[in-house]
């Protein structure tokens, strides 16, 4: 009989901590739930100390959500262990999680310790921990570039200290499969009491191995993988879960583990965090991609339809793709729109909420003839911008001709005043960015514009991504219509609504 992987996921925690893809509290309930959904067994919510933004998010998650386990990151400090469990408290149940760096380098650079006396603030932090759940897990920060004998001393220690699960953390990327696998190994035949705590791995994508890592180091007795949806996270990002879940459940003649995971629900959160974040999802992303299933090549194709084993490991239905589904359209009524968001995991805290929806959808539907669960997706993210926005579109104008230079008129409203900026630019898009940059004088810089179709068709909905950068602060902005430059203006505008609230966020590994 198969043992149980536990997934731990951090797409709200670390997957926030990509450049640009920080989440509102409501945005992170939705994804919470989401995951939720899929029956994930542990849900990292946030960093508590970071910012009130965060602590409120890791509060209201912990309050929202009774079937997966709430986490709250918390380094080996007092106040940050404090906050965490406040954070928590209304959670069905709760986990903290805190780490303190063990390689030489971090030891002697960024936390100028001494070994000895890393050691004794990690046990110090577990025993603290221990006061607000009895669920505590420990991470040896850069696990991957430090001293087995050192990881073994402290990790002993935790583990007495009331240390539940060892995370070691890949946290620079930097081990080979073979390696980080062995590691993993030699820890737990070397703990003596490696027996009463749950080895658990934490893997970055800097070399594209985080997958490979992970599952080496399951196969060398890790019992939690910590991951993200989509492998989102800082720098090349984390171990994906849809892949590391399907990589277990397909290859079963070779781990002797299986997860909870409801496998159908990975599609939908995929999308749910490409739509929050921004972050696009590559077509041939494996398990999620749009191509993940398809075949092109004539031998490729004729094989799927003799056999579909022939060149298909997994079923496209068992992630979630071509599920059944109501195609929606602008005779569709209140109940079957209500119905549908239900169904994909979307809820609304008041009527007015959903009339508000529902009348987005009503416009929708008079331009575009059959409107699909993406779309749907896309319009409940359009519709949920930024509480107490201070710009919003009134009205755009453009002009595109042959032999002309491109014009564009937009109105804005500005802090409740109208103001009104004809520019001309290379394109409309650039000429409705120059025209919103003219009465906005925000002084960003424009890092990423991309544009994605939502469904296929000429009628489908245009999703435009736009990445912002001011003082060395990045934020993303999103925005979908069937007009890609009205489309474009939506996500230039909700970018810069989000670059004008103050933060004071703070960094987990500073």
């Amino acid at each position: 009989m198969s043992e149980k992987l536990i997934i731990f996921d951090t797409t709200l925690r670390d997957g926030e901590q990509s450049p640009g893809a920080s989440m509102t509290k409501d945005e992170k309930v939705r994804i919470a739930k989401s995951l939720e959904r899929m029956r994930v067994d542990i849900i990292e919510a946030g960093f508590p100390i970071a910012s009130v933004g965060d602590f409120e998010a890791v509060q209201a998650v912990a309050n929202a959500v009774t079937d997966s386990r709430i986490c709250g990151l918390a380094r080996a400090l007092d106040n940050d262990i404090d906050r965490a469990g406040e954070a928590l408290k209304g959670a069905n149940a709760s986990r903290i999680h805190t780490f303190i760096a063990t390689s030489p380098i971090h030891m002697k650079m960024k936390l100028r310790m001494e070994p000895d006396q890393v050691i004794e603030n990690a046990v110090k932090a577990v025993k603290r921990a221990r006061r607000y759940t009895d669920d505590v897990e420990f991470s040896p920060e850069d696990a991957g570039r430090s001293d087995p004998d050192f990881l073994c001393r402290i990790l002993e220690a935790v583990i007495d200290a009331g240390a539940n699960t060892l995370n070691i953390p890949d946290t620079v990327g930097y081990n080979l499969p073979h390696q980080f696998g062995q590691l993993i190994f030699d820890l737990r035949e070397r703990i003596p009491n490696a027996d009463k705590a749950v080895f658990s791995v934490h893997c970055h994508n800097d070399l594209g191995l985080a997958v490979a890592n992970s599952l080496s180091a399951v196969l060398n007795g890790a019992r939690q993988v910590e991951c993200t949806i989509n492998g989102l996270g800082e720098r090349a990002g984390n171990a994906a879960l849809e892949e590391i879940v399907m990589a277990v459940r397909t290859r079963q003649d070779m781990f002797n583990v299986d997860t909870n995971i409801d496998t159908t629900q990975i599609l939908a959160a995929s999308r749910l965090v490409s739509g929050v974040t921004g972050f696009v999802v590559q077509p041939n992303k494996a398990i999620v991609g749009a191509n993940a299933f398809a075949h092109e090549a004539g031998i490729h194709q004729d094989g799927v339809l003799k056999s579909r084993e022939t060149y298909e490991i997994m079923r496209a239905e068992d992630v979630g793709w071509n599920a059944n589904r109501m195609v929606l359209g602008k005779h569709s009524g209140r109940n079957a729109f209500r119905s549908r968001l239900e169904e994909l995991g979307i809820e609304f805290d008041s009527e007015t909420d959903l009339n508000a929806t529902f009348r987005r959808f009503k416009e929708l539907a008079d331009k575009k003839h059959e409107i699909f669960d993406e779309d749907l997706q896309a319009l409940v993210s359009d519709t949920n911008t930024l509480e107490n926005e201070r710009i919003c579109l009134i009205s755009l104008k453009v002009c595109s001709e042959t032999g002309e230079t491109p014009f564009a008129t937009v109105t804005l409203s500005v802090d409740d005043e109208e103001s009104q900026v004809e520019m001309e630019g290379g394109g409309p898009v650039d000429a409705a960015f120059r025209a919103i940059e003219q009465i906005v004088k925000s002084g960003t810089e424009l890092q990423l514009y991309s544009v994605n179709n939502i469904t296929s068709g000429t009628d489908s909905q245009g999703e435009v991504n736009v990445r912002l950068e001011k003082g060395g602060r990045i934020v993303s902005g999103q925005g979908a219509d069937t007009d890609i430059v009205i489309a474009s203006a939506k996500a230039y505008i909700n970018a810069l609504n989000k670059i004008l609230v103050p933060v004071d966020r703070a960094h987990p590994q500073v």
